[in-house]
């Protein structure tokens, strides 16, 4: 009798945990459905201000620091030791 009441209990458990999981899977998928759309919409005002006001576009790009100097190619044979 005790078996069926663990039983029973470890049945209750799962169910409620199923539950759970689908009314969280459902949460996330309406979150991310939320990131994409604000992303889109970010992105589709931000290119209609550059459209709107060029000027404001290029001084943005004036403030943004200039990339980092990216480093040369440097081929292995000019690593070699010379012996001698």
């Amino acid at each position: 009798m005790v078996l069926w009441f663990v039983a029973g209990i470890g049945l209750l458990v799962a169910v409620a945990a199923l539950a759970l999981a689908r009314r969280l899977s459902r949460k996330l998928d309406a979150l991310t459905q939320s990131y994409w759309e604000l992303r889109y919409d970010y992105t589709r005002l931000r290119s209609q201000l550059s459209r709107l006001d060029p000027g404001e576009a290029d001084a943005e790009a004036a403030r943004t620091p200039p990339p980092l100097e990216q480093v040369a190619f440097v081929p292995l044979s000019s690593m070699k030791k010379k012996n001698g």
